[in-house]
């Protein structure tokens, strides 16, 4: 599988394509947290073929995840911020196509009012030149579905 190059925190700022969303939703952040470390995390998200932890409990930086999206692309993601409860990041090591050079997610969990704000921001580097619409489609319906499942 090919390796993605590395990036660190400031790419989340820099990229040269970037999206974020912000989620305000009528649940806990502690509720939101758990569907994100679950076994099987973001099961709810439908082109989302498969998602597990590949590092034991307790998770932290370090931790490693398997996704696989529509069934196609295949990810091997590290942790490289775990701020129990409340942040994490990840960037991708190895895809089984050569989509993007670099890759990654921060996933932000605020409390806000009586729920919580939920800001998922997305960051690339394409290494191929292919449509920004694809992307941020699914970007749009990986939202899409969080913000339904968790009633937003």
């Amino acid at each position: 599988m090919p390796r993605l190059e590395p990036f660190d925190l400031d790419f989340f700022d820099s990229a040269p394509q970037r999206s974020s969303y912000v989620l305000d939703l009528p649940v806990s952040p502690e509720r939101v947290w758990r569907g994100l470390t679950a076994s099987n995390p973001l099961w709810w998200c439908r082109l989302l073929s498969s998602a597990e932890y590949t590092s034991p409990r307790p998770f932290g930086i370090g931790t490693t995840r398997k996704t696989t999206v529509l069934g196609v692309l295949r990810l091997h993601e590290v942790f490289f911020r775990w701020e129990k409860g409340r942040r994490q990041s990840f960037r991708v090591e190895r895809a089984n196509l050569p989509l993007f050079r670099r890759f990654g997610e921060d996933y932000l969990v605020e409390r806000a009012g009586d729920g919580c704000r939920f800001t998922w921001t997305f960051a690339y580097e394409p290494a191929v030149k292919f449509g920004g619409g694809l992307t941020t489609a699914l970007f749009a319906s990986l939202v899409a579905d969080t913000r339904r499942h968790f009633g937003g």
